[in-house]
């Protein structure tokens, strides 16, 4: 069968790759130099880059960014599924719509934006400390800048989107023959959402869950404000070393580390939850 405009279309993708791929060979070229301390330009060949990159100050930041992530996209799921199920099965079209736009409005604000925003809201006089303390239900401000918790909670904002469009789409695919069966049979609401609606949702959980974790491993403006430079992520680390020190081989070797390093958890994830995929598609 002849596909002529197939060369046409696959084009500008083959392209996109290409620069990436080349973009990627000049970071590594980078990372196996040596660096020259008061030089901007590199040395001769060296793997001391990834040597230093083992001590437990750049290996807890790798090992805290993996846990922020996962964290992250945990949250972002529990968050997400409950919108995304309300957005398939609403029936009230304006409803749908409020879900809709409520649930994608922050794909159009920058990021840098979006945290600007977040810092307004988790700050000592914002709105959370002021709408619980107008409540009574604190006496001293919570402290949520520059901690764990408010960068989790911003990177859920930003990664929500991504999430709920997944789970609405494989949501959308259920038949719902089959949850009005189990209910027929004698089944309850939530044994028919424990035992249909989410078993036949698995894909888009899935799927969630890695975009979710791959999205969030490189944040770079919202843990370097709302983290305020004491929730390191490898972004901010990089960041730090290649425009604070100049120490550019070591950003790029800690660029190619973090790049492999979301690989091999994404294949991790993916093994871990090949059996939940299997039992969907059954």
């Amino acid at each position: 069968m002849r596909r002529p405009f197939l060369g046409i279309l696959v084009t500008p993708a083959v392209l996109v790759a290409a620069g990436f791929v080349l973009a990627m060979a000049a970071v590594l070229q980078y990372a196996v130099l040596a660096h020259v301390p008061g030089e901007l330009e590199p040395g001769g060949f060296s793997l001391s880059n990834f040597r230093e990159m083992m001590k437990p100050l750049y290996a807890g930041v790798f090992l805290d960014t993996l846990r922020i992530c996962f964290l992250t996209a945990v949250l972002s799921l529990l968050a997400a599924y409950p919108l995304a199920l309300a957005l398939v099965r609403a029936k009230n079209p304006y409803l749908k719509s409020a879900i809709l736009i409520i649930s994608v409005t922050p794909l159009f604000l920058g990021e840098v934006i979006r945290t600007y925003a977040w810092i307004i809201v988790l700050g000592t006089r914002g709105f959370v400390n002021g709408a619980l303390s107008w409540a009574g239900l604190i006496q001293q401000p919570l402290q949520l800048m520059f901690t764990e918790t408010g960068v989790l909670i911003a990177l859920v904002h930003v990664t929500l989107p991504v999430v709920v469009i997944m789970l609405a789409a494989a949501i959308s695919h259920i038949d719902r023959d089959l949850e009005r069966a189990a209910a027929a049979l004698g089944a309850r609401p939530l044994r028919v959402f424990l035992t249909v609606t989410l078993p036949l949702s698995m894909p888009g959980i899935i799927a969630g869950l890695t975009t979710g974790f791959a999205w969030t491993f490189s944040a770079f403006a919202t843990p370097q404000l709302i983290g305020g430079g004491r929730v390191n992520m490898v972004s901010n680390l990089v960041y730090s070393l290649g425009f604070a020190s100049f120490n550019f081989p070591f950003a790029a070797a800690l660029s190619v580390a973090g790049l492999i390093l979301t690989a091999v958890a994404l294949a991790g994830f993916r093994a871990l939850l090949r059996p939940l995929n299997r039992v969907a598609t059954r």
